[in-house]
């Protein structure tokens, strides 16, 4: 039995050598310094003269617009959430405190981050001990914000900044079954931590909006349909507005050494997606599997025992030790056992994974074993070229569980599924999975050691695919990417024939994807311009009305019946509305969303169903002629109907007075209507929708012979502190629509008109 109750001997030795030598390195350096030079809407431009400084500013910089979101991050993944605010309360991820403490108590438990801080190179290690120093150096200095002066912000150590990288790993795999992996305990036993039937559909609601939340699109154009014969990037991801997932813009130069700009997740001290001198990249949240499930056979004198190959072996027990706050202020120690069988941890999900006497689940997640992702990002910040930054992807093999695309000034563009993905044939699959869980989540048997993922020797972690095993398409036209699988990257050259584990081809397109390939088509007779890239995300143009308002409308003209007259309002509304999803956009948008969000649970709905061969033009059409659609749609109208009115929306309304971050009106909507400037949103107590997560940092790059130009946006501003003047300008200008040049060179830093320079040391 494991006990993660404070370190073991060993451990405490390791950690306090390693901060012993982290401590006489620091003392026998020279003191970090860096210059943070602001630009308009508070971009930071961090520049030092080595990798500690840089880290210096970074972190100096972070703290100074969102001190309060990466202290409250970090109290998630020390595991102290119940300590701080009680079991009960949630974090901001709607998780149990106590769930989300037993988690991240297991997930980083010190042997972990031990064994990922020894993986680092020393540069990766300078710049995490300079950010803690530079994070530190603001928290001394100014204090904590008012919102959130309190016991539970402290300083941090470097260990923390690993932990959160190592919580970005895992967010898809083991991340999705934390509820899961907290409730599994054996038959007949309790379990000790909060696993109630709301945390499980939280949890698999969080699971569905997995690729909604962190979804995104990207383009990139190469010289044979770029204006001027470079590379063309178009970056828009999709991420949370709010929290750990939440981008930061930032420009990082060494001189001579380093110069990138972009946009960087918390408490990473590296760009996640940007552009250098010579190459622009983004990423998008890919379709393979970055785990399995494996159907433990329980031995039948012991449900804490299982078979592999006919021999009983223990379930191995790691006790993980929580404090918990009490009524009265006090802290009481509460444990709890985490079961893992050579598969990874068993998880527990009531009515889906139940550990009964017979079987059990383990979850291997391939992510658990990559410690090489802030060494990924860190090389591509530096590549020189496409093919640099590709090689080091294929050498690194450090990517989580996103797609990259990329172009460069030389006009050439690439799209890489190159993630971490379970080593598992389809040969495999065929001889181990179990067929009734389909492809949706692979569950092998886990009787049976063959089962286990193959190693391959070429692959930087074993257990994974090697990068010449996984889909990757170099073109001269374009690639684009919207969270479907590698298929259709480019019609012209559609990747085929991986394991279903990596990418499955002659299956359904999502409409963003279709509609993203129809209006490159669209445009094949002219090169493709900064606008036409722009409008791609900001006309707003709803891709699925085009494919069934024909028949919605047809629908109102002639199949009412008796409800006519309830129904004409809506069908007007309908018939008046511009298709698309802008502030002035009127009500008609509301009412297709509602009837869109009905007729999606109706089965053999589309007139014309999805053909293989024509993937981009099917499904499509409504099925109005048959009597289960037309009663589907007829109930959605009058519900839709009702729902309007009691939100008090007039004929008049516009989407503007719906879809709002706070007070200011956001453009776009719901992804599922295949509108590429996609956005999530939750219901207010006022009536409108709050916007949570969507397009985040936009991001258009171009080249020519002096470099990169880049115009973008990030979507909900700079700084999280409501206090702070870059809380709502960049909100306020994507709301207009306004994409502004992002300073590159020094002549366009210095320039710029609120440009302001701060010299920190430690």
């Amino acid at each position: 039995m494991i006990i993660f109750n404070g370190l073991s001997r060993v451990c405490v030795a390791g950690v306090l050598l390693g901060l012993s030598l982290a401590a006489s390195a620091r003392e026998s350096a020279a003191q970090a310094s860096a210059e943070v030079r602001r630009t308009s809407f508070g971009v930071p431009h961090i520049r030092a003269s080595d990798e500690r400084g840089l880290g210096f500013g970074i972190g100096y910089a972070y703290a100074q617009d969102n001190l309060c979101l990466l202290a409250n991050e970090v109290v998630t993944v020390r595991g102290e959430r119940a300590r701080f605010f009680g079991p009960e309360q949630e974090t901001p991820e709607a998780r149990n405190n106590l769930a989300s403490d037993v988690f991240f108590t297991w997930l980083n438990r010190p042997d972990a981050v031990a064994a990922f801080w020894k993986a680092q190179t020393p540069q990766i290690r300078q710049r995490i001990e300079g950010y803690v120093a530079g994070y530190n150096r603001y928290l001394k200095e100014q204090g904590a914000p008012v919102q959130c002066r309190a016991a539970w912000v402290r300083p941090l150590v470097a260990e923390d900044l690993i932990k959160l990288t190592r919580r970005l790993l895992v967010e898809g795999g083991v991340g999705q079954f934390a509820e899961a992996l907290v409730g599994a305990t054996p038959p007949q036993a309790t379990a000790s931590a909060s696993s109630n039937a709301r945390g499980f559909e939280l949890a698999a609601a969080r699971q569905q909006r997995f690729s909604f939340d962190r979804g995104s699109n990207a383009v990139a154009v190469g010289r044979d349909r770029s204006f001027n014969g470079r590379g063309m990037l178009l970056a828009n991801p999709h991420f949370p507005w709010v929290g750990g997932m939440r981008f930061y813009q930032m420009h990082l130069t060494i001189p001579g050494q380093l110069d990138v700009m972009g946009a960087a997740l918390p408490g990473l001290p590296v760009i996640n997606i940007g552009f250098n001198q010579h190459v622009a990249w983004t990423h998008t949240v890919d379709t393979s599997k970055h785990f399995t499930l494996y159907r433990l056979t329980l031995d039948p004198k012991d449900s804490t025992r299982y078979l592999l190959d006919g021999k009983s072996l223990p379930l191995d027990k790691a006790v993980v030790n929580v404090q918990v706050k009490q009524a009265d202020g006090s802290l009481k120690s509460q444990t709890h056992t985490v079961y893992s069988s050579q598969f990874g941890p068993v998880v527990q999900w009531p009515g889906k994974l139940d550990w009964d006497n017979h079987h059990a689940f383990s979850l291997r997640d391939a992510n658990l074993g990559n410690d090489r992702v802030l060494q990924q990002w860190y090389a591509m910040n530096r590549a020189s070229n496409l093919k640099e930054l590709q090689t080091s992807v294929h050498t690194l093999q450090g990517i989580p569980w996103v797609n990259t695309l990329a172009a460069d000034d030389q006009g050439q563009s690439l799209y890489m599924n190159q993630s971490v993905v379970p080593n598992v044939s389809e040969a495999k699959l065929a001889h181990c999975s179990d067929p009734r869980a389909g492809l949706q989540m692979i569950m092998l048997d886990g009787a049976r050691s063959a089962c286990a993922w193959d190693v391959d020797p070429r692959a930087a972690q074993p257990g994974i695919f090697s990068a010449d095993q996984l889909p990757q398409l170099e073109r001269r036209d374009y690639v684009q990417h919207a969270n479907d699988s590698a298929w259709m990257a480019n019609p012209k050259a559609p990747l085929t024939g991986f394991s279903p584990v990596i990418s499955q081809d002659h299956i359904g397109l999502g409409p963003r994807a279709r509609f993203a390939l129809q209006r490159l088509q669209s445009l094949e007779q002219q090169p493709i311009t900064v606008a036409d890239l722009q409008n791609m995300v900001m006309d707003n143009e709803v891709y699925l009305a085009g494919q069934v308002m024909p028949d919605l409308l047809a629908f109102c003209a002639e199949s009412l019946g008796p409800d006519a007259a309830a129904l004409q309002p809506l069908c007007a509304s309908l018939k008046a509305w511009d298709r698309r999803a802008n502030l002035d956009s009127g009500l008609g948008l509301v009412h297709f969303i509602n009837l869109v969000e009905h007729l999606a649970q109706i089965p053999d709905a589309w007139r014309v169903a999805f053909d293989p061969d024509q993937p981009l033009t099917t499904p499509r059409g409504l099925a109005i002629d048959r009597e289960p659609v037309a009663k589907a749609l007829r109930d959605a109208m009058l519900a839709s109907t009702a729902a309007v009115a009691k939100l008090g929306l007039t004929a008049n309304s516009q989407w503007g007075d719906v879809q709002r971050s706070g007070q200011i009106p956001i453009h776009g909507g719901p992804q599922e209507l295949g509108i590429y400037n996609a956005m999530q949103t939750v219901p207010r107590a006022d009536g409108k929708r709050e916007v949570v997560s969507g397009s985040s940092y936009l991001q258009i790059v171009t080249f020519d012979d002096k470099g990169p130009h880049a115009e973008g946006v990030l979507a909900f501003s700079q700084s999280s502190n409501p206090a702070s003047p870059h809380a709502k300008d960049q909100t306020q200008a994507f709301s207009e629509k306004k994409l502004s040049p992002l300073p590159f060179t020094e002549a366009q830093i210095t320039a710029d008109p609120q440009y302001q320079v701060q010299r920190i040391k430690e």
